[in-house]
Formats: structure tokens, sequence, C-alpha cells
């Protein structure tokens, strides 16, 4: 089953990107790793293409971009002289091996640009100078992240708009624990995960409307006036909050009760009271003025190769899921491994998640400008 959904190290350092799984644990005043060098991010990157651009950005970053730019004119090439060949003109055994090589070739460039991609988005977190969490090995215990500045750097990479949807969403997925970071609770791995990879997609959908928003901000052609202080807003949408369920939150104490609640990440709203700690947002207000067709699509992942670096990202972070489905039909979760983590790492890891997928969003939309591949 796949999840669905920094103090950096110098320039000369060895390794960026590792697959090895490494035990770590994160105290209240430093972070301590088994390895002298932790990796800049948990996804090992496979391909020759993938393995040249890790290099590239461990010991020039700055000449990524046209590292990049030149991958990209070399994936055009093989794209367009693959389509000028001619199929042979009769059924034979060579129709079928040509075929084969082609799609042998497509899934090759898949890969490599799904590789750079994510070399790309993780360029954009070495240049803010934040430090990617590293892979939670089996026997993680989570306890706490001396991470205020780390938080700030990440709050600071969205807009003013952008961070109030941000923080309602940390309060529905901590709920009252939102203010108690240096409590620890038992938590499923799983459900962690699945958490994380939901952020990451809220975060490109996040990012993808605030796009809009702050355009039309600029033009003055908000449907809601350009009011800054958004009081026409507020009397148009008294109803500002997502979904509510009370005190049901998306992770909870007791690793049993946990559960993944669809309202604190879908981009689908829904209706409901302003729950207690959710403010008013104007972005908010603007993304519910959206008709079903236009809301339908800001919520979609734009190309499979983001949908890949999501469940293959989180994947590094957490592992593979354990999930056993009985003959009943039924989902046996008895494996699914409990981490001890504190509320500020989960907190942190949030924030990383959505910046991810604003991140995604950027580099997708910048790559597509010159190889197209998005389709929706």
């Amino acid at each position: 089953m796949r999840w669905s959904s920094v103090s950096l190290p110098k320039h000369g350092d060895r390794q960026l990107f590792t697959g090895t799984r490494r035990k770590w644990c994160i105290r209240a005043s430093s972070t301590e790793f088994s390895s002298p060098d932790p990796p800049l991010a948990p996804l090992q990157l496979e391909s020759p293409v993938g393995q040249f651009l890790s290099q590239i950005l461990m010991s020039h970053p700055h000449l990524l971009p046209a590292a990049v730019e030149r991958q990209l004119e070399q994936l055009q090439t093989d794209r367009e002289s693959e389509k000028q060949k001619e199929e042979p003109s009769t059924p034979s055994t060579d129709l079928v091996l040509y075929r084969r090589i082609a799609e042998v070739k497509a899934n090759e460039r898949k890969k490599v640009l799904e590789e750079i991609l994510y070399a790309l988005v993780v360029q954009k977190f070495v240049d803010a100078e934040i430090l990617l969490m590293p892979t939670i090995s089996p026997l993680g215990r989570v306890k706490s992240w001396d991470s205020g500045e780390e938080d700030d750097k990440l709050e600071l990479l969205h807009s003013p708009e952008a961070f109030e949807m941000i923080k309602n969403h940390l309060t529905l997925i901590l709920g009252q624990r939102a203010t108690d970071l240096n409590s620890v609770a038992p938590i499923s791995k799983l459900r962690v995960g699945q958490v994380y990879a939901a952020s990451v997609m809220y975060g490109y959908f996040l990012k993808r409307v605030d796009q809009r928003f702050q355009l039309e901000k600029t033009m003055k052609t908000l449907p809601f006036g350009s009011d800054e202080g958004g009081s026409d807003i507020r009397q148009r949408m008294p109803d500002e909050s997502f979904p509510s369920r009370g005190n049901d939150r998306v992770l909870d104490s007791h690793p049993d009760d946990s559960v993944v609640d669809n309202s604190a990440w879908s981009p689908g709203f829904g209706s409901g009271g302003i729950g207690q700690g959710i403010k008013p947002s104007r972005l908010r207000s603007y993304v519910m003025s959206f008709d079903a067709e236009t809301l339908q699509r800001y919520a979609t992942i734009r190309s499979k190769e983001a949908i890949s670096i999501i469940e293959k990202h989180t994947e590094a972070l957490f592992g593979r899921p354990e999930i056993v489905i009985t003959p009943e039909g039924t989902v046996d979760s008895n494996k699914d491994e409990v981490i001890k983590i504190s509320f500020g790492v989960l907190r942190r890891l949030i924030l990383e998640a959505v910046t991810f997928g604003s991140f995604l969003w950027d580099v997708e939309s910048y790559v597509d400008s010159r190889y197209h591949f998005v389709t929706n």
C-alpha cells in the first residue's frame, strides 16, 4: 500500500540523498543522528540523471537550474525522436518489441522527470536554509525538536493570507495540543504519514489558489473588493471555518483513536460553525466564491509525476505502511507501528509538508513551461 493521500550540511558534505534507514532521535536541546552526515532529503534518487543532480546540488547548488535546463532539453529531444519513429508496417514480433522498447523509454523519461522535480523541491529547502526531517526509523522515538527558528523560516515562505489558512489547518489537526508542543504521546506512524501526505496535497492546493488570489488582489479584482480589512468578506461569509467535529481531531494522543479527518485538509470545505481556535480567513472566503467545477479543478494535483513524488517522499520518510486486508475484507492494522512523538515535532512535520506541497506546485509549473507534461 502506498501513501495517498536547517542549518544545512556544508556543500562539501558527501551525502545528499540516501535510501538507508537511519536511527534517529530528537531531544529538547539538540538534534542527534546516528550518522555524522545527515542527508538533505529522505528519498534516494536512483537514475543516473537523478544522481548527477544530487551531486550538483551537493557541491554547486547554484548550477542546478542550468543542469536541469540541459536535462529537460535532452528529455524533449528524446521524446520528439520517439514520435518521429515509424512503427513496423506489418504486425509481427518486431511490432511487439518496438512497442515494448518505446514503453520502457517512456517510463525512464517519467522517472527522470520525477527526480528532476524532487531535486528542485529540495533545492528550495536548501535555499531557504531549512533541513527536511530525516527518515523515521522503525525504532524512532521523536521527543521534541528545538526548531523555533526553523518553524519561523517555514512560516515566512507563505503569504500572510495563506499562513492564516495554514494556522487553521494546524489547529484542526492538533486540536487542544496546538499550544502544548512539549507534550509527548504515542501515535500511529501510519496516521502521521497519512496526515503528512494530506498536508503536502493541501499545501499544493493552497499555493495554487493563493497565486490567483494575490494576482486578483494586486489588480483589485477580488470578488469581495480590495479592502485590506476584509470586513466585506466577513459580512458576506460569516461562516469561515473548515467543518469542525468538536473534539474529534485528526490526531489523538491515543493511537487506537487516531483518525484522518479529511476536513482538515480537503479544499471541499463544506459547512459548519467556527470551531474553537479557528479564525476567519480571507483567502478561504475567496476560495468559497469559486463554483464547484473551478474548486474541483484547483483541488486536483495536475500530474502523475507530482502524485508519485508525494507517495515516494512520504514512504521514504515514514516507511512503507504494513497493512493486511483479511479475507473478510477488513483492514488489520495491528502491525501498525506506534511512535512516541511530541506535538512540537508534529507541528514541524505539518509545516514542512504544507511547504513541500507549495514548492511542488512551483517546480511543477516551472518544469512544465519547458517540458510539457501536465495533463490537468
